[in-house]
Order: structure tokens, then C-alpha cells, then sequence
């Protein structure tokens, strides 16, 4: 993702490293969840605990918690491994409701991030 401004493509984000401020790998972003009318990225979907090849658990992150670190092109997430395997979390095939405020409030009350719509 090596661009010189902070307007990156969706594609050049998907299968992006996610580290925590110990810079442990904490597993890559899947997918950007956009909101169709605002434009503004609310989560990043993250996967974690992938085994050769089997599918992991997905996380759903607020976009506010992570920050972007350009001396180790990746995503940092302040967040321990311990404390992500205890996160809200779902299978790959059984997708939330991101648009469900009560499954927001859950995501960020999570993560201590305030919620997008307050």
C-alpha cells in the first residue's frame, strides 16, 4: 500500500497485515465495511486463528480503532491476543447485521470506541 496521500483503493486494504502494539500478528483484513450513503468505512472485517488454510474467526473492528503504522506497513489494533480471541466475533459463512445499533453497541462498547451514529 505504498501511496504517497491517505486515499488508498479498498482492494489495496483487503489482505492487509493487523499487528498489535506488540506487533503480534493478529491476522489480516478481509473485508471494508462501507456505508453506502455517507461513504465513511465504519468496520474492517478481520480474520484470526487461520490454520492451514481453515477459515479462522472473523472480527468486526471499528475503523477508529485502528491506525495505520508506515514504518511497518501495516495496521496496528491496540488490542492483546488474548483479548481478541474473547472478542464478539462470527463465522465466515454467518455475517452480522452491521447496520443492528445493538450488535454496534456491542462492537464498540468492545473495543471502547464511540459508535459512528452518536
Amino acid at each position: 500500500m505504498h501511496h504517497s496521500h491517505n486515499t488508498v483503493k479498498t482492494k489495496d486494504v483487503i489482505g492487509y497485515k493487523v499487528k498489535n502494539n506488540k506487533k503480534e500478528h493478529l491476522g489480516k483484513v478481509e473485508e471494508i465495511m462501507l456505508d453506502k450513503v455517507s461513504g465513511h468505512a465504519h468496520y474492517v472485517v478481520l480474520s484470526f486463528g487461520e490454520i492451514l488454510g481453515m477459515g479462522g474467526k472473523f472480527f468486526a473492528i471499528p475503523w477508529g480503532s485502528l491506525h495505520f503504522d508506515p514504518a511497518d506497513d501495516c495496521f496496528l489494533l491496540n488490542v492483546s491476543k488474548e483479548k481478541l480471541e474473547k472478542a464478539p466475533g462470527f463465522d465466515k459463512d454467518h455475517w452480522p447485521d452491521f447496520a443492528d445499533q445493538t450488535w454496534g453497541e456491542t462492537i464498540h462498547t468492545f473495543y471502547d470506541t464511540k459508535p459512528y451514529w452518536k
